[in-house]
């Protein structure tokens, strides 16, 4: 487990874009319905887990950076995949949504989307830093390949701060602070979900996230050695790139049906190929629960899917990074000590909770 110096308050509450597409961007007449609506986003926004004080921190002063107000500072977000995905859209309209509600006016924050291109995104961060942003906050398509970004950030001292996936790189010289989810974590949580769905037996099928990214990794790696530990007589028969894309997803569960049409369980590593998974078993002629799913994001598509009976478990990946970046970065220039790895909490989706709770995912 990561660990960071201190104890974080959770953010703010913001709502995803998914559930402002439920609600038509409306306000309601009905008060019972808005504060249901704004207990919904309190209780969906991300906190912070807790943790001891021996993790590496940065200050401004050690950064070497200029105090700034946010308010009136130029913020430059770097927004790594197309926005099909729904938690990149709720990803996105987190930044802005807080950008908006802390007074940032509207050209003040600049946004690009690389198009899960990696070249595309690294030139567009360097386009960010050449119109005179004083602050990036960048969600990475890949770990590695950022050197010529952090020469052009550290030489205007421009602090970076990562959400969703970790750059390898080192902090408070190249980037300043990770905020993003213990992805290992989350992986041996889907591996517990996954050998009380089976029974401790049967076999298994992943589908693999995007290759060159830490999240793929180790949601990987947590979850083979979870599995191996709590049920080793659960087999991994199948593994194969869906590259976190729902099409992709489907089309390569196609292939594990073919290989393996009896296979009891596939872990998906993100929901958008756990749909594809359940259109596959759908065409495969399968029934609802015939194939243990268990997957991570916490999309509305994936946990109306638990309460549908195609998908077991979902444990979450929160999206709604707005909030959390934003305060971190106040806190940073107000001289406050950031930790290297902020992590935050993730709930978890099953049939005793998918049905009530489905307003909280996105």
């Amino acid at each position: 487990m990561i660990v960071m110096r201190g104890r974080w308050r959770p953010a703010l509450a913001v709502l995803s874009a998914a559930a402002l597409l439920m609600t038509g961007c409306a306000k309601s007449e009905d008060d019972n319905t808005t504060s249901t609506s704004s207990a919904n986003a309190s209780a969906a926004a991300q906190a912070t887990k807790s943790a001891d004080a021996a993790g590496a921190t940065c200050t401004l002063q050690q950064f070497g950076g200029t105090k700034i107000d946010l308010k009136t500072a130029v913020v430059g977000f770097s927004q790594s995949e197309k926005e099909a995905n729904p938690f990149r859209i709720a990803e996105t309209q987190s930044i802005k949504d807080e950008a908006k509600k802390l007074g940032i006016p509207e050209a003040n924050l600049k946004t690009t989307n690389a198009d899960s291109k990696f070249d595309k995104q690294i030139t567009d961060v360097s386009t960010l830093i050449d119109q005179g942003v004083q602050l990036l906050i960048i969600a990475p398509l890949n770990s590695d390949g950022w050197d010529s970004v952090f020469a052009k950030a550290s030489a205007k001292k421009i602090p970076i701060i990562t959400i969703d996936r970790k750059i390898n790189a080192k902090s408070c010289t190249n980037y300043l602070t990770f905020i993003g989810s213990d992805f290992a974590e989350q992986g041996k949580r889907a591996a517990d979900k996954m050998a009380k769905a089976l029974n401790n037996t049967g076999t298994v099928s992943i589908l693999l996230g995007a290759p060159g990214n830490n999240v793929t990794t180790l949601r990987t790696s947590g979850f083979k050695d979870e599995l191996a530990k709590v049920a080793p007589n659960i087999k991994i028969v199948f593994e194969q790139t869906g590259n976190f894309s729902r099409e992709e997803g489907q089309k390569t569960a196609e292939q594990l049906l073919q290989a393996n049409p009896n296979v009891n369980g596939i872990y998906a590593e993100n929901d958008e190929m756990a749909l594809g998974a359940v259109t596959a078993l759908k065409g495969a002629s399968k029934k609802a629960g015939d194939v243990k799913i268990v997957t991570i994001d916490g999309t509305k598509g994936a946990v109306q899917g638990i309460v549908d009976g195609w998908i077991y478990s979902v444990i979450e990946s929160n999206p709604r990074f707005g909030p959390l970046s934003f305060s971190t970065a106040e806190k940073f220039f107000n001289g406050e000590a950031i930790p290297e790895n902020i992590i935050i909490s993730d709930r978890e989706y099953d049939s005793t909770n998918a049905a009530s709770d489905l307003g909280l995912s996105y």
